[in-house]
């Protein structure tokens, strides 16, 4: 039997060995190199420049006062570089830790550095559900941003703060932190929507014609939709913290946002919930229509071993041979099947047999045991 392979492999997290101590920064090998993107802007300007390190990071900051800051760092490729991001922006090694460890649960963490949070990043790849994760340090006029890959969804936010369409310019550094986590949270709406679409072809298809495959992707999307639900709990969760809590790098002004980023999320959990029922729903017609099918042919089948049971019998007694006449004496044998010598019992048999046949026939089809239903 053909293994039709998963699209869908959840990532490995990474932890250092047992008894390290805490705050390593364990760095895969094939982990890309850091590539920094500022972003230099206020209300009347926005400027971008290519980084290369830390210490560019904070000459930066001294270079423009009064303008607020996004590091937009991509790649974890450099150990040492990702210590000094932590010195250099009193960023705590547990925090940096979580950062190179992707598989985080959304969170709000403020300690005596910046606000530390984290969001996952849902997104469609090649038909893939990828699931990356957002680290942010959010501060009084700087925002740093950190994930894996180089690829992201975050340009919608990027123009914005070109353009300065919006609000983006006019508040602070905080208004920031909430369209980055907002930009991750509405890209689960064309996922839900695909995955939507996904459903309903796969009802059709399952109700024509049931297959393994397509029980397959009934159940693929059943764990893409257990991925969606655990992180946008812990999404709602990480708002609700920050609407109850006072952190100080999230002004009352901006909360306003985080309630429309709330109702989001329990707009997304409902669709999620409802998805997951119909996919309940789809493997039962699965089953059902399994089901159905093995029923029809074993009505088939049964139909056909009831019409030969009687031919069966009437073969096999004939199949006896007993004489007619004792063959010592040749004395007829009168109770010894007498047919047999019968100069029509040959097709007087078949004949007989045939009527049997067209009698069960016609009597399965009055009771209705001949149709497809």
């Amino acid at each position: 039997m053909k293994k039709i392979p998963h699209k869908h492999k959840s990532k490995k997290i990474r932890h250092a060995p047992p008894g390290s101590a805490p705050g390593i920064l364990n760095i895969p090998e094939d982990a890309p190199r850091p590539v920094i993107h500022v972003f230099i802007y206020n209300e009347k300007e926005c400027r971008e420049e290519q980084l290369f390190s830390t210490a560019d990071m904070l000459n930066i900051l001294q270079k423009y006062p009064g303008m607020l800051f996004w590091f937009d760092i991509h790649g974890f490729g450099d150990k040492k570089f990702l210590e000094q991001l932590s010195d250099s922006f009193s960023i705590h090694r547990l925090q940096m830790e979580d950062v190179v460890n992707v598989y985080q649960r959304p969170k709000a963490d403020e300690s005596q550095g910046p606000l530390f949070l984290i969001s996952r990043v849902l997104s469609d790849k090649d038909g893939m559900l990828q699931n990356d994760q957002l680290s942010i340090f959010s501060g009084s006029n700087f925002l740093i941003s950190l994930q894996e890959h180089y690829e992201d969804i975050l340009d919608p936010v990027r123009v914005r703060v070109r353009t300065g369409k919006g609000f983006m310019r006019v508040h602070g550094i905080d208004y920031l932190v909430y369209s980055l986590m907002d930009a991750a949270l509405d890209n689960y709406y064309p996922l839900l929507e695909k995955t939507g679409d996904k459903l309903d072809d796969l009802q059709e298809e399952l109700l024509a014609a049931p297959t393994r495959e397509a029980l397959n992707r009934v159940l693929q999307i059943k764990r893409d939709l257990i991925v969606m639900r655990r992180s946008i709990w812990s999404e709602r969760d990480k708002i609700i913290d920050i609407l109850r809590s006072n952190f100080a790098q999230v002004k009352d002004e901006i909360k306003i946002f985080y309630r429309d980023s709330y109702d989001h999320c329990i707009q997304i959990m409902d669709l999620v919930e409802s998805y997951k029922e119909v996919t309940a729903s789809l493997m039962d017609v699965y089953h059902s229509s399994v089901s159905n099918r093995l029923n029809q042919v074993m009505k088939v089948l049964t139909i056909i071993s009831t019409i030969f049971i009687p031919l069966t019998f009437i073969v096999g007694v004939y199949g006896m041979n007993f004489a007619g006449n004792d063959p010592a004496t040749g004395k007829s044998l009168p109770w010894n099947m007498p047919e047999l010598y019968s100069p029509y019992g040959y097709i007087g048999v078949m004949v007989f047999m045939l009527l049997i046949v067209v009698a069960q026939i016609l009597f399965f089809r009055k009771k209705g045991w001949l149709s497809k239903s």
